[in-house]
């Protein structure tokens, strides 16, 4: 005999063969839905503010606890498990399918409010996702045995979640973007309910009701995710302020590139961040490119890791004695965007297209361990360690493989945030440096766009000694670099840092806590 859950503050659910497997198939579903809304609070969250381990920890942290929440409100609702399971279907694909929207459009406003609406939409959609568990397992309870029910609901409510964990990445944020897929799985979550409502509505008290409430939710996050397009752009154009005139989501990062017509400025934006600004560009380039390469002997082979927007190549061409370029950078819509995108490749001056640079859409840390090149220069153009996937290309281990493929007389450069507003991630980098390479040249340049930034030059040997600029530089040359040697003391290297490792990653607490200090 099967056990039933006839207590008086339940009706009993006859439930036929099919609408159980409605019932299964829905929790499989709702779990699925409620694993992808957390990804993209937690990758909305890493874009905007960075150090993605934080943002996911909370998010994740949250999520469980309001779900436990949610889980334990359940057991005041008393009948109507089938209907109550339908009207928090619906709520949880409005929440959850304007999530992301949501989150974009307030975090211009200010950084309390962004704050406020991450933990709401974080703790509503847990709080939603773990009332609908328990709900559908008293439902279940009544046609088989308590522990059939149990053990059907969490391995289904399990085995969503994988497809879930394993469809965001490789699926929905690189076809949809953020937007649409929070629209996207919304409109999954409507058709749960609408599913349900067509097949269990002698359960319900007002079917008509809930099939026009369905209906509407259905229609709205159709044409939201139709126009999805529009709503994404409507919300970077609030983002970003210029007129966006490409972007890609990759399925490693957000690339976004804006104009402003009227001051003619091209910028560049990864995840939110500012990458170069048309105005000033050729200051950052030139720093990061003319030095190292007029340290010791003119350098023949020159490896690039980043820089797949082509602006540092350019400035490497300048130098005759260049015959080979690699460009290693993980995005291909990135590399794509240096040879394609008609704004950049002017701006680049075709660089990427010169039949001296081979393109390698490569991890950087794996090409450096498996390569066999020795390079007589190497250009390091990474964003700035703001989160722990980073900061593993600024660890000792790192720099130890990079060192292993140059030649004995070659110089190494590496762009290192700003040494005002992120100080000890600046003189971090310096120390990680110093652990690996007999000599070090550290120095600073103003740039408007960025403020005052800096970068570290390594070499084998102690003293790499210098050649002349190219000619025809518009900021660069050696009075200036030898200025941006000379650093104030408020800026000046404290002692105490630690080396930067993959074993204790330092570099990117320091970078986040620096600038929450400023």
């Amino acid at each position: 005999m099967h056990s039933a859950d006839t207590s008086s503050d339940t009706e009993y659910v006859d439930l036929p063969s099919a609408q159980k497997i409605i019932l299964l198939s829905s929790i499989l579903i709702v779990a699925m839905c409620g694993i992808v809304y957390e990804l993209i609070i937690g990758a909305v969250s890493s874009y905007l503010l960075g150090n993605s381990v934080y943002q996911f920890s909370l998010t994740i942290g949250f999520f469980m606890f309001a779900m436990g929440v949610g889980s334990y409100a359940s057991r005041f609702i008393m009948g109507r498990l089938i209907q109550s399971f339908i009207y928090v279907e619906l709520l949880l694909a409005i929440i959850g399918g304007i999530c992301s929207i949501a989150l974009f459009m307030l975090f211009p406003a200010a950084p309390w409010l962004y704050m406020f609406g991450k933990f709401f939409f974080i703790c509503t959609i847990g709080f939603l996702v773990g009332l609908e568990i328990p709900l559908l397992t008293r439902v279940l309870a009544q046609k088989s045995t308590t522990r059939e029910s149990i053990a059907d609901v969490l391995s289904l409510d399990y085995i969503g979640a994988l497809f879930g964990s394993v469809a965001f990445p490789i699926l929905l944020l690189p076809s949809l973007g953020l937007i649409a897929s929070s629209f996207a799985i919304g409109l999954v979550n409507a058709c749960v309910a609408a599913v349900n409502v067509i097949w269990l509505r002698q359960h319900l008290s007002n079917p008509r009701g809930a099939m026009v409430a369905v209906g509407l939710t259905v229609l709205a996050l159709f044409v939201l995710t139709l126009q999805s397009s529009r709503v994404t752009s409507f919300a970077q154009h609030h983002l970003f302020f210029d007129q966006v005139v490409w972007k890609e989501q990759s399925p490693y990062q957000s690339l976004v590139v804006t104009n402003n017509w009227r001051k003619g400025d091209i910028r560049l934006f990864i995840d939110g961040h500012l990458q170069f600004s048309e105005t000033d560009e050729y200051r950052y380039h030139e720093a990061l490119v003319h030095p190292v390469m007029s340290m010791g002997n003119a350098p023949a082979t020159v490896l690039v890791l980043g820089g797949g927007d082509g602006l540092a190549v350019r400035e490497i061409l300048r130098h005759p004695s260049v015959t080979r370029i690699d460009v290693v950078d993980l995005d291909p819509a990135m590399t794509e965007l240096g040879t394609e995108f008609a704004p950049v490749v002017r701006l680049n001056e075709g660089a990427m297209l010169d039949e001296r640079v081979t393109i390698i859409n490569d991890d950087a840390f794996n090409y450096v361990r498996q390569v066999d090149i020795a390079y007589d220069t190497v250009i390091i153009d990474f964003p700035d360690p703001h989160n722990e996937a980073l900061s593993k290309l600024y660890s000792v281990e790192f720099y130890t493989m990079v060192g292993r493929i140059m030649a004995e007389d070659a110089a190494l450069i590496t762009q290192s945030s700003s040494p005002f507003f992120a100080p000890r991630s600046y003189w971090t980098i310096a120390e990680t440096l110093d652990e690996v390479f007999a000599g070090r040249t550290s120095f600073q340049i103003s740039i408007p766009s960025f403020g005052l930034w800096g970068f570290h030059i390594a070499t084998k040997e102690e003293d790499a000694g210098m050649r002349p600029f190219p000619d025809g530089l518009k900021s660069m040359d050696p009075q200036i670099f030898a200025a941006a040697q000379v650093f104030p003391r408020d800026i000046a290297q404290p002692e105490g840092l630690a080396v930067n490792s993959i074993f204790d990653p330092t570099i990117y607490r320091l970078y986040d806590a620096d600038l929450n200090n400023r």
